[in-house]
């Protein structure tokens, strides 16, 4: 069976200008990787080591009818800000995007209490950081156009430290160039209000994931993430985030994770391959007979951008986990059609 070691809790993944290796599971008090010391063999300036640093904050929330994806990324020379809700009933999707040129945003450097936001004319959509009282806080309003109604949202996760266990770790590129992530999945309470409709959401029945990540990824970033989440037949609630990158070193530290019911379970490096493309099942395997299962994507979410040296493709593909994931102790988790969403990343910037 597969065990990782849990380091104990330090200030920051960074000391004495080096980053620390390794998986923890509490939040650092600051990840500034702009204290590396010579994360390149050759000294660069100030400005071009920050542009490197490529960061963001995201979070998946749904509940038995509705999945809202949203995210805040900051790769330097743009920022971008996407909005996703779905209706699993009615099939209705509401999409938002918006892309800014340069770096403006200085992303939070500290989960404890701090927050970053995006205001426009019919746009406001804040994430608020507040580990000091164990909840991060969504709000978001988004006025009507031709296209799609109003959306407003004010939403609480509760991440009630003697209760759940994020998943925090720092993973190697190189000797001196790392990636952080900090990963967390918990019930959540709020209201939405979508084209009139009020939904009031009860924590019994939500669920959301909430990520933040930063990284000196490489210029060529290859990224896949799965995740899922929901109750099994004992009303227990549980959910996965599962990887593959290019990080160097993955099997004693990765960002691979099982929570069930808050509990945190490690999980072993993936393998996750597309036999026939993108848009149809994706396979995820790992050597340890942990995890065995299959992504079939039903609502697909492309994004592109290419100008000049820039180019991204990002896929978002919404859909159905079926398998088995085993926790840490051995005990087999049944997954049918549990409701998630995959992302597929290339960067070049």
């Amino acid at each position: 069976m597969y065990t990782r070691e849990i380091q104990a809790m330090r200030a920051s993944p960074i000391e004495q200008g080096k980053p620390l290796q390794g998986t923890w599971i509490e939040a650092f008090d600051e990840v500034d990787l702009m204290t590396i010391h010579r994360p390149f063999p050759c000294p660069l300036p100030r400005w071009l080591l920050d542009y490197r640093i490529k960061e963001w904050e995201s979070f998946v929330i749904q509940d038995d009818r509705f999945c809202l994806e949203a995210m805040f990324s900051n790769v330097k020379c743009y920022r971008w800000v996407q909005v996703v809700l779905y209706d699993k009933t009615t099939k209705e999707r509401l999409q938002f995007r918006k892309i800014m040129p340069f770096n403006g945003w200085r992303m939070p450097r500290s989960l404890a209490n701090t927050s970053i936001d995006s205001r426009s004319y019919g746009f406001f959509f804040r994430i608020h950081n507040w580990l000091d009282t164990d909840t991060i806080r969504v709000d978001m309003d988004i006025g009507a156009t031709r296209k799609h109604p109003s959306f407003t949202a004010h939403l609480e996760y509760d991440v009630d430290r003697s209760r759940i266990s994020p998943l925090v770790v720092n993973l190697l590129f190189a000797e001196r160039r790392c990636m952080y992530a900090y990963k967390v999945l918990a019930p959540v309470r709020g209201d939405m209000v979508f084209g009139g409709r009020h939904l009031s959401l009860d924590p019994a029945k939500t669920l959301g994931f909430f990520g933040d990540f930063k990284g000196y990824y490489p210029y060529r970033m290859h990224s896949v993430w799965c995740t899922g989440f929901g109750f099994d037949t004992g009303n227990r609630y549980f959910g996965f985030s599962i990887a593959e990158n290019q990080a160097k070193e993955t099997f004693k530290n990765n960002e691979n994770a099982l929570w069930v019911n808050g509990r945190l379970s490690p999980l072993p490096p993936v393998y996750i391959t597309m036999p026939h493309g993108i848009q149809s099942d994706w396979i995820i395997q790992d050597m340890e007979g942990m995890v065995d299962l299959v992504f079939s994507p039903k609502e697909f979410i492309h994004n592109e951008l290419n100008v000049l040296l820039v180019k991204t493709e990002f896929d978002t593909p919404l859909g159905f986990y079926n398998g088995t994931v085993l926790d840490g102790e051995g005990n087999p988790i049944s997954v049918h059609n549990l409701w998630g969403l995959g992302e597929h990343l290339y960067l070049r910037v």
